[in-house]
């Protein structure tokens, strides 16, 4: 049999510095757990503009529709702040998302222990909290026609259409209930059918394909103004949650700053299987290319670690070696290493990006 294949796309600022610990972590795998990977590397964003003239190469993205899965870094940063549209670093990341037919965006916000103090809410209420978020991705609002900026009368108007079909609402529909059942079996959706002919759509659609497919899975609904403010309230009340690319958008970074750090959160975006089975999958963390610190080994790169924890489970069907790795992140963190980021406690002292993955490496080690 052949190795699952990797295409890893480091991308700028500090993406190349994050994926060079995951390189350390697919590495170890390779020789501690047989479980080699077949790993190429190429550019994407900014890197790729200035060797290419623009964000991600043909040949890039040929080689992103072959493979088992995409590892990306981050992209952009103000050295492309000039450049037009078309060409930003960040068209890069969304010619990959469209072109893989990425319409399912997984991102999870879990709160370790150790880091509980870091969010804003308080220690209970986040305490332990694992929910994932499934938003659509290829369709609604920021896709819909008609969209621009038109003159009518003496003043411009912003014209955006939010835009579903049935088969595009059914498919993520589908995602978010194989997740639950995969977790603690619970969807709760959330849209606006109170004022949006397309959120009473989505409402229908969902509840179709629960009753016809998913009934052992508990359903709820929820307006997504209500959801955000759930969110906050008490958020392990809820397991999966599945909602629309606008709502998605919003109520993801929400869910995200309850867990206290942006380089803590992974994502996934998957789309149709393959013909092996695999969905076609693109892994990311949450975080942006950090230009400020790129560069000064201040980086966080748990992250991009737990998205290729992600890729484990999702792409390659090896949940106990992701559960595996996501509890060395977690005997790290208790252990007290903090990155920059994490490093708000008086007396602590930050240890690099290098010496964080070498600490997850370690906890792995210790594992088997």
């Amino acid at each position: 049999m052949t190795n699952p294949s990797l295409l890893i796309l480091p991308g700028d600022g500090i993406g190349p510095e994050v994926m060079a610990e995951v390189r350390k972590i697919i590495d170890w795998y390779g020789a501690k757990r047989d479980m080699a990977f077949d790993v190429s590397e190429d550019l994407v964003g900014g890197a790729a503009y200035d060797k290419h003239g623009t964000p991600l190469h043909d040949d890039t993205m040929a080689k992103a529709q072959e493979v088992d899965a995409v590892l990306l870094g981050a992209v952009g940063g103000p050295k492309y702040d000039d450049l037009d549209f078309s060409v930003k670093p960040e068209r890069g990341l969304l010619r990959l998302r469209k072109e893989m037919d990425l319409f399912a965006n997984l991102r999870p916000a879990q709160c370790f222990d150790a880091l509980a103090d870091f969010s804003s809410l308080k220690k209970d209420v986040v305490a332990g909290l694992d929910i994932m978020i499934v938003r659509e991705l290829t369709s609604g609002i920021y896709f819909g026609e008609p969209r621009g900026i038109i003159e009518e009368g003496n003043e411009r108007v912003g014209i955006n259409t939010q835009r579903y079909t049935e088969s595009e609402i059914a498919r993520v529909a589908k995602a978010a209930f194989e997740l639950a059942r995969r977790r603690g079996n619970k969807v709760c959706s959330m849209e606006k059918a109170n004022v949006m002919e397309s959120g009473i759509l989505w409402r229908d659609v969902v509840t179709e394909v629960h009753q016809a497919e998913y009934s052992d899975v508990e359903l709820s609904h929820m307006y997504a103004d209500a959801g955000a403010m759930q969110l906050c309230r008490w958020p392990k009340q809820f397991d999966v949650i599945v909602c629309d690319n606008l709502f998605g958008d919003i109520l993801s970074d929400t869910a995200a700053m309850l867990t206290g750090s942006l380089g803590m959160l992974p994502s996934a975006s998957l789309g149709a299987p393959m013909a092996n089975g695999r969905p076609k999958a693109l892994y990311e963390p949450v975080h942006g290319s950090a230009p400020d610190i790129a560069g000064q080994g201040k980086a966080n790169p748990i992250a991009c670690i737990l998205s290729f924890a992600m890729a484990l489970r999702y792409s390659f069907d090896q949940g106990a070696e992701a559960d595996r790795l996501e509890q060395a992140v977690e005997t790290v963190l208790a252990q007290g290493l903090r990155t920059a980021d994490l490093a708000g406690e008086e007396g602590v002292t930050p240890v690099n990006t290098s010496e964080m993955g070498d600490a997850i490496v370690a906890a792995l080690e210790a594992s088997v």
